[in-house]
């Protein structure tokens, strides 16, 4: 079993920061890609960033120079630093990881998984 979960999401200010960590856990055996998604009300999922397992990232114009994606491979988790914050970032912000899990001697192919769900609201 393979959970993924997220912690940091709240209320903020526009203009304000907030911090999203995700952790992976279970019976894991490798992680490769990371990654941050967010759905607003209304609206289809939107990729943000990824990070691969050697720190390679990757963003989304719109959030490119606003938000940092990292990960703590020791701790398979991955953060979302959140800065500038805008009304427009008000969304469910999802944790994705790509990874390897074992059961026992039983090793399986790479597949994703999410996490839960948490929610950013920005204040204007």
């Amino acid at each position: 079993q393979v959970q993924l979960v997220e912690s940091g999401g709240g209320l903020a200010q526009a203009g304000g920061s907030l911090r999203l960590s995700c952790a992976a856990s279970g019976m894991i055996l490798s992680i490769n890609d990371m990654g941050w998604y967010r759905q607003a009300s209304g609206k289809e999922r939107e990729l943000l960033a990824t990070i691969t397992n050697s720190g390679s990232t990757n963003y989304a114009d719109s959030v490119k120079g606003r938000f940092t994606i990292s990960r703590d491979n020791a701790k398979n988790t991955v953060y979302l630093q959140m800065n500038s914050l805008k009304p427009e970032d008000t969304a469910v912000y999802y944790c994705n990881a790509n990874l390897r899990r074992y059961s026992g001697a039983i090793t399986y192919s790479a597949k994703d998984y999410w996490g839960q769900g948490t929610q950013v609201t920005v204040s204007s």
